[in-house]
């Protein structure tokens, strides 16, 4: 069947949705806010590359300083990682079962692990390591 629609009637509806600019500033943001604590982690492996367990929770004690940067530095790193790899599956799955089903996996992926991650810091953090 012929379209008698013109080629700009045709594209108008396919362009930007306009929602994508809170997800650019999103990931700006959290790349921005990596780079200092990613900086801060690097230093704080370096320091704890020869001590031992117990050497790791007397410096994730020492001060509230320690423990509140590693929680930031695994809620940021996570909230980073989440938006790009929506953004790499909403660019690349076509399918829209597969494409939802692996939003939700990669939701759930990154909301466990960085909910495990920050109860591990806060367990040893506030003393109720073994």
């Amino acid at each position: 069947m012929a379209s008698y629609r013109t080629p700009l009637g045709r594209a108008r509806g396919l362009g930007a949705a306009k929602h994508g600019v809170g997800e650019w500033i999103s990931e700006r943001v959290t790349a921005v806010a990596l780079v200092p604590l990613v900086l801060w982690g690097v230093f704080a492996v370096l320091r704890l590359a020869g001590a031992d367990y117990a050497g790791a929770v007397a410096w994730l004690t020492a001060s509230p300083l320690n423990p509140t940067l590693m929680v930031l530095l695994v809620v940021v790193s996570f909230l980073h990682m989440h938006g790009g790899m929506r953004v790499v599956i909403e660019d690349y799955i076509e399918k829209t079962l597969s494409r939802t089903g692996l939003l939700l996996l990669n939701l759930f992926v990154c909301a466990l692990a960085g909910t495990l991650a920050v109860f591990s810091i806060l367990k040893v953090a506030l003393g109720g390591a073994l």
